[in-house]
């Protein structure tokens, strides 16, 4: 079906290259869309860049190694880039300087206590949701009442095995759980939380026993972490400028290559 839609889109040939149908099908499937043109579009763009470097490297009559992992115009475009596009290396001023400017992305992480209780239900039952969402508001408001209930509350209706030990999770800190409950429960202050935390297991129940706020890290920790970030950082940009220089001296036919920044990640 995905072929018979593709057929409508116009050839896509890069300095008279033609970009074959099926190598753009093939390639549809690593690029996530909404909608098969946008794959396509996405997909083409990909296969575009790649000839457009593929093409310059045969110009130069660049020759290399191929390293192990390595298919053969992958490690072109590798020697091509490493040839033609600078590398620099972030001096210790602009590093500082990237450091006091953004002080919240170097802290220790924020570290909370937590118990729960699950009220389990499939997201594909709306109906078991809806159920669970209610029964969840109607304990909170008895939890309001009786904050000392909680452990007997959760022993009675929790769907998760930390019922045994009172809905106590423990130390959580980010990337330990489902992002979806991160969201939710890492901004707030100890206590019970007001409103039920949905997940994709259900809605919990959820009180912070205990928060611990990020604390500063110094410099000199950090200092290596975001020398590397932005030597990548420059890089990506100037591979991404290289990359916007070629498709302006290029002939381009059958779509329209915008946003090389994103061209080149995929």
């Amino acid at each position: 079906m995905v072929s018979d839609i593709t057929n409508d889109f116009p050839r896509v040939r890069v300095n008279g290259q033609l970009i074959e149908e099926a190598i753009i099908l093939q390639e549809m499937q690593y690029h996530g869309a909404t909608s098969v043109e946008e794959a396509h579009q996405k997909a083409a763009s990909a296969l575009v860049v790649k000839e457009l470097l593929l093409q310059r490297a045969k110009e130069l009559e660049i020759d290399t190694e191929v390293l192990t992992g390595e298919t053969p115009d992958e490690a072109l475009i590798r020697a091509l880039l490493a040839q033609e596009v600078d590398q620099p290396i972030p001096d210790a001023d602009t590093c500082y300087r990237y450091f006091r400017a953004n002080p919240e992305k170097f802290r220790t992480p924020v570290l909370i206590a937590a118990s729960h209780i699950l009220l389990a239900a499939d997201p594909k039952e709306p109906v078991d949701r809806e159920e669970a969402k209610r029964t969840a508001e109607t304990i909170i408001d008895e939890l309001r009442q009786n904050p000392e209930s909680f452990a007997s509350m959760a022993k009675r209706f929790s769907s998760c095995p930390s019922k045994e030990l009172n809905g106590e999770l423990g130390q959580l800190e980010k990337g330990q759980t489902v992002p979806e409950f991160e969201r939710q429960v890492f901004p707030q202050e100890e206590g019970l939380c007001l409103h039920p935390v949905e997940s994709r297991y259900g809605y919990h129940i959820v009180r912070i026993d205990k928060r611990v706020e990020g604390e500063p890290l110094p410099y000199e920790a950090v200092a290596d972490r975001i020398a590397t970030y932005l030597k990548d950082q420059v890089y990506r940009r100037s591979i991404n400028q290289y990359i916007s220089l070629l498709a302006g001296q290029a002939s381009i036919e059958g779509i329209s290559i915008q946003g090389a920044d994103s061209l080149l990640m995929q």
